[in-house]
């Protein structure tokens, strides 16, 4: 039934239908087993015995043949007509039982009282009124027939104010009962939708989150809890199972919850992790809260502040280093042009000049990290930039490099600093060129540009064929001052992944067969923020 039809909910107008039909057919079978005992003489004081007896039978078939074919009615108008059926025959049954002291008006106030349940406002009065007429007005006919019946009108008149009675009680109550039900509806959706934003908030946190029970067996994991520790699913199986460590940890804070446990590492390459435990009691049961927080990002929010610090040090240094070093340099290559300095001198002096270069290098690098400018993106065509680039690059190569560029005929466009991204190129070519010279004679360095098919967006993959970075190594590659190399100031992958992040760009570092591989992930040229 739909919640059209009535004003209550479906289920509960089905419900008080199949009461109105019960209650009907009560009386129907009361009244035919009443007549069928012949106590009808003898317990009401019968105006018409035969309209009575064939009323009685007529009100129970009807009200069987309603049951049956219109058990479950669609439409207002098919109540209305039901209920007013209904007060007409308990009417004219009233008549035929003698009025009053015959007890079929507390019937019919009965069924009012029901019928004002489906039947609202002025229709719902509407069956009052018709149920108050027919009481008064029969009574006051009977009186023609039974002068005794005049002593009834004031009983008719209280049946009839009891119908209007029952009539405003019972919708005022039902819609009452409307509002509690609606808030209840409401409040139960809210709750719901509570849920569903608790849950949605759980598995988007960040943060892991275990629930275990007794048997440190998962009862919950969220998207940051199987993230953090490199599983797929995590539901019904033991924590032991997925990381020693942990359990280690949980033994260590239940036999000393003051402690604050130890950071863990469960992925070989993955974050440092810090746990944290709550107990949680259901009922007779424990269960165990774990909160795993990873701490790379608050180291590398500490690592910021650090070379936020170090860059205004250094700066304030690096200007205070250029004059004297660049009079020591400017000293040496004057004593390297004495034609009197002896051989060995003369190497002595290259030497001052070659070390003051790379002294000088790395000032540079240092002044262009505190003094960086913002960046000024523009809408670059990849395609078109990228071979400009290349095609400006091997025109000033040395003979023993190469680079490859492979572009897929699709156009991908991005928005980006074309300066800085030069930069980066140059940064990450001579790493690559650097590294292919240490196997080959020949050092060569790929380019790929292509669409990332898991989200559209264009990538640049640079690719070498060196020996590649020890995993050992590979958490530190993007680190400011960390270098494999004994001449390398450690500041070119750090600068060229900050260059990266001003124009909404991802450098990472991935394993190749063969050698190395460095992409650049672009942000969207209409998606940008």
């Amino acid at each position: 039934m739909s919640a059209e039809t009535f004003s209550l909910g479906g289920s509960q107008a089905q419900r008080l239908l199949r009461l109105y039909h019960l209650y009907r057919l009560s009386i129907g079978v009361a009244l035919v087993l009443l007549i069928s005992s012949n106590m009808d003489d003898k317990l009401l004081e019968l105006t018409n015995g035969e309209l009575f007896r064939t009323g009685s039978w007529i009100y129970l078939i009807l009200n069987i043949l309603v049951v049956v074919l219109l058990g479950n009615p669609r439409h207002q108008g098919q109540v209305f007509i039901l209920a007013l059926a209904d007060a007409l025959m308990l009417s004219g049954l009233f008549y035929a039982a003698g009025g009053p002291p015959s007890g079929i008006g507390n019937l019919l106030i009965a069924s009012v009282a029901i019928s004002n349940v489906l039947l609202r406002g002025r229709i719902g009065l509407l069956i009052a009124a018709v149920s108050a007429i027919g009481i008064i007005y029969l009574t006051f006919y009977l009186s023609f027939s039974r002068p005794a019946a005049a002593n009834y009108y004031v009983q008719a008149g209280l049946l009839g104010v009891l119908c209007f009675a029952a009539a405003v009680l019972v919708q005022g109550l039902t819609r009452l009962l409307a509002v509690s039900e609606n808030l209840a509806e409401q409040r139960a959706s809210d709750v719901t939708n509570l849920e569903e934003l608790n849950a949605l908030i759980l598995q988007r946190m960040r943060t892991g989150i275990l629930v275990l029970d007794e048997q440190r067996r998962v009862q919950l994991a969220n998207q940051g809890a199987l993230r953090l520790l490199g599983e797929q699913d995590l539901n019904g199986r033991v924590i032991d199972a997925c990381s020693l460590e942990l359990v280690e940890r949980l033994h260590v804070w239940q036999s000393n919850p003051t402690l604050r446990p130890k950071s863990l590492k469960v992925l070989g390459a993955g974050p440092i992790l810090q746990p944290s435990f709550i107990t949680l009691k259901r009922g007779e049961h424990y269960q165990t809260l774990v909160f795993l927080e990873d701490l790379s990002q608050i180291a590398q929010q500490a690592q910021q502040l650090k070379l936020a610090a170090l860059g205004r040090l250094t700066a304030g240094i690096a200007h205070e280093i250029r004059n004297p070093l660049g009079a020591i340099s400017h000293a040496a290559q004057l004593l390297q042009e004495s034609e009197l300095m002896p051989e060995a001198d003369r190497r002595l002096t290259q030497i001052i000049q070659d070390q003051s270069k790379r002294l000088n290098l790395v000032i540079e690098n240092v002044l262009q990290l505190s003094r960086r400018r913002p960046a000024q993106p523009q809408l670059l065509d990849l395609n078109d930039w990228l071979q400009a680039f290349v095609g400006e690059w091997r025109e000033h190569a040395r003979p023993n490099q190469c680079l490859h560029l492979q572009i897929d005929d699709k156009s991908l466009q991005t928005r980006a600093d074309p300066l800085q991204l030069a930069q980066v190129l140059n940064n990450l070519l001579e790493n690559g060129l650097r590294y292919s010279a240490q196997l080959h004679e020949l050092a060569q360095v790929w380019l790929t540009l292509s669409e990332d098919p898991n989200n559209g967006l264009p990538t640049l993959e640079v690719l070498d064929d060196g020996p590649g970075v020890a995993p050992e190594q590979r958490q530190h590659l993007f680190e400011p001052f960390f270098t494999t190399e004994s001449k390398g100031t450690g500041l070119g992958l750090y600068l060229s992944r900050e260059l990266c992040e001003s124009n909404q760009a991802r450098l990472d570092y991935s394993v190749r067969q063969g050698g190395s591989c460095l992409r650049i992930t672009f942000a969207h040229a209409r998606k940008l923020s």
